[in-house]
This record gives structure tokens, sequence and C-alpha cells, in this order.
């Protein structure tokens, strides 16, 4: 706690009302409770409750935790899912977790690729705000606070499961886990996956859940699969999609979908499931051609920003959240769900927890802010997402502008014949970026601009 506590006062500066937090986001019993009997009646009503309802009844007061939480992150995939309106059946075993849970239609990633997106869900902070490197597998010193040490400092056993090399480098995302495992024999490859981990990834997931000297502690696991990551390939245990990227990625997706399939039935047959929250969600999405445009990173469309998130809660009552929503809220409801009643004021996400126990709560977060901060391969790319107003702002001065009610593709940029509207989306995006506090990469290295990363590596220093 010690440790944590000189993070939160070095972090105080950089600490902004970017989104105030969520007074009601905690729960009133202690973690240590999660994985206690569940309470009678406090057993999921998922599988009775029709599924894509717009509001629910409010949850019971049996069903509010604390829970265990499983957070289930999937590089690359894309928010056209089945249960979005895929018409092909690519993931059988999350479409049933989606039909048994809450599902945010319009939730968005924080940033377009790994590095920059996960460190942001992990930490209830922007990119662009976190001490970083300047490379494009970004490292995070320990002057961040993560998640996981949150939780670590309030009884939680934390576990993180990993299949890509970037998170065994000393990037530091493993701060506060207690167990921190990548999938054996892995190689890393700068410009591509050629690995396929996702069956290895769940037999360590699996392991790491039963294992004895963890057992009647709170958990709270973080597993990230990253098969549907390029390149694609194509699996014998798939059905044929087709031979082309989209054919071969829907079959990496199966495969993905096969093994976290395995690992929902073994944590069903346990008896701290009914106490266990599971989400599932992606790091960003996957562009095949649409904007010219292949793989992720570098832009902020919304094919790359859009992404699933199936929120599957005990005694909640499926039902749609049709509000755009952030990855920067993820952490802050992790706490919530886990009893920690007052989220660090370095987090500046608030929890999505009342409104998944009841829908009617769903409330205006708007702007959506998305960030991609520079580094050796991206330009600096920022966006706010209002309503469907999206403002994608290239540098300092070049400007797109999309109603994406009328234009979900982004095909039609509005910047140079609605100079009004433009206006009204500057004055926007100038009043929530002057709220977010700039910290420059450090490392010494190029960046995209032309510029060198001589940016501090935590408070004080430089």
């Amino acid at each position: 706690m010690r440790r944590i506590t000189a993070k939160l006062g070095a972090l105080s500066a950089l600490v902004v009302a970017c989104n105030k937090p969520d007074a009601s986001s905690g729960n009133a019993a202690p973690p240590a409770a999660a994985n206690a009997p569940a309470t009678e009646g406090a057993t999921s009503a998922a599988a009775s409750a029709p599924a894509g309802k717009a509001g629910a009844a409010e949850a019971s007061p049996a069903a509010r935790g604390p829970f265990n939480v499983m957070l289930l992150s999937i590089d690359s995939l894309r928010q056209d899912m089945p249960w979005a309106g895929y018409p092909k059946q690519i993931a059988p075993n999350l479409t049933k977790l989606a039909e048994q849970s809450v599902v945010y239609t319009h939730a968005y990633a924080v940033s377009s690729y790994t590095a920059k997106s996960v460190a942001a869900f992990l930490t209830s902070r922007y990119p662009s705000t976190l001490y970083r490197s300047g490379y494009f597998f970004t490292d995070y010193p320990t002057s961040n606070l993560f998640l996981a040490e949150v939780l670590h400092d309030h009884g939680v056993h934390t576990i993180g499961v990993q299949g890509h090399l970037y998170f065994g480098r000393g990037k530091h995302l493993d701060q506060g886990f207690d167990v921190w495992e990548l999938v054996p024999g892995i190689t890393f490859d700068s410009t591509t996956d050629k690995n396929v981990t996702s069956d290895k990834m769940t037999d360590i997931a699996i392991r790491a859940l039963g294992d004895p000297a963890a057992a009647g502690k709170p958990f709270f696991i973080w597993a990230h699969y990253t098969d549907p990551h390029d390149e694609y390939n194509k699996h014998p245990e798939s059905p044929d999609f087709g031979k082309g990227n989209r054919g071969r990625y829907d079959s990496e997706v199966f495969f993905t979908d096969l093994h976290v399939g395995r690992l929902l039935d073994f944590a069903r047959k346990q008896p701290w499931w009914d106490k266990t929250v599971v989400i599932v969600t992606a790091d960003h999405g996957e562009a095949f051609g649409e904007h010219g445009m292949y793989k992720h990173a570098f832009r902020l469309w919304e094919v790359l920003t859009r992404v699933p998130l199936v929120v599957h809660v005990p005694g909640v009552t499926p039902h749609r959240i049709d509000q755009n929503r952030s990855h920067i809220d993820l952490a802050p409801t992790v706490l919530s769900f886990m009893g920690v009643k007052e989220q660090p004021p370095a987090f500046v996400g608030r929890s999505m927890a009342p409104e998944i126990y009841d829908g009617s709560k769903a409330d205006a977060r708007e702007p959506v802010v998305l960030d991609l901060p520079e580094d050796v391969n991206n330009p600096e790319t920022r966006a706010i997402v209002d309503g469907t107003t999206k403002l994608i702002v290239y540098g300092k001065s070049r400007y797109e502008l999309y109603d994406l009610g009328a234009d979900p593709g982004e095909l039609h940029d509005l910047s140079r014949s609605d100079p009004q509207k433009l206006a009204r989306a500057k004055t926007e995006f100038d009043k929530t970026w002057a709220q977010i506090p700039f910290v420059p990469s450090y490392g010494g290295m190029k960046l995209h601009d032309g510029s060198m990363a001589n940016g501090p590596t935590g408070p004080g220093s430089k």
C-alpha cells in the first residue's frame, strides 16, 4: 500500500476532471468476500431472460457482489461480431455469452493498437497522459499506477496470462500481478504475430485459477488472447470461412472463441462461478480495406476503435446499452465489481457498474476521447466522438469531420462543406483536450515528426 500511496501523491499534479469519479462506484462489502458461497437468489437469471432488451430491471442487492472478475481481451477483434449482426457464425461461445449478458453496442477502445490501448484500460488514463517511451512497442515505467496494483493492495489475487512477447519484455504492464505468465516458446516479430496461442493460454489460465495456493481469495484475471492478430491462419477446428484475409481472420476468431469457450466451461463448473463477473472486449479493431487500410494502428477510424464489450454479471438481466462508452471506464468498473469503494484519483474514468445493474441508468458521457500519441511510427492523432459527430485531428491543424449517424463508414468528410458544424466540433475538441494533461514521451529516440523524445520517466524526472 505504501508504494501505491507514493504513486498517488506523485501523480496528483496530473489528475484533472476529465471524468468525475462515480460516487456510487463502490460496493458495500469488502473484496475478501468475493469467493464466499453465493447468496441464495444471486445466481444468474440471464439464461431465461430475453437478449437485446434496451433496459432491465435493477439487480437485487444479493446480485451486487463483491465479485471476482475475469477480463478477457481479444486482440484485433472487430466490433461486427455475430451478436452485432455479422452473418457468419464465427464465435458461437461468445455469442451465447452475449445473449446472457449486458452488451454495449457503441464501445470504443481508447486507441487503435495494443501498446497504447491496453495501457489505457489498465490505468484509466489516456495514453498521452502516461509516462511512456517513444517506441511503437511502448515501455511504461513504474511511475504509472495500474489497476492490478490497486487490486493487489486490496487483497485480491491478480493473474495475467499473455500470448505475445511484447508483454514479456520489461514493458511494466505486469505491475501489480501476483501471477504473470506468457505462453512458452513464442517468438517475436515486430511486423506480425506468427504464434498460435489460444489453446495454450487457456491451459495456463485454468491452471492458474485452480491453484490451491490462491483458494479462498478474491481473484482478478486478465487474459489477452492474440490469435486474431495478423498473420491470419486457417485452423482445422474451424469451418471454412474463405481463403481471403477476412476468411482466415474469421477462422482465427473461431479458434480463439473455441478456447475462450473452454475457459468459460471450466469456470461455470467452479464453486465461485456465481460470484464472478466476465468482461469480454478487444484492444482495438482491424481493417480489411476500409479507407484503403489493412490491419490497425496509425489512424483512429471507427473500424479500428469500435470494439465489442460484453459484461456478464450474475443476477443481472441481459440488456443492451446504446450509449457511447470508452475503455477509459473499464478499470473503475472492475474496482466497483470487486468491492473497492474508492477509485484512485489518478483514474479518470467512471464506473459502468450502476448502468450494468440497471440499464435505465445509462447516461451520456460525451465526448468519447480517442488518443494516438506520437511515437517513432505513429503520427499524433486525436479525436472526439460527441453523439454521432466525430472530429479527427491530425497533428495540430488538419481536421476531418464525420456524421456517424448518416455516414457510419466515415466516407464523407464534412470539414469543408459544413464549416459551422466544424467550428462547433473544434470548440468541443479544444475544451475537452484542454483538460487532458500531456506528458511528452521519453527515451531519446527520433519521433515521427522528427523531434526527439526527451520527456520524463516520472514525476520530477527529466
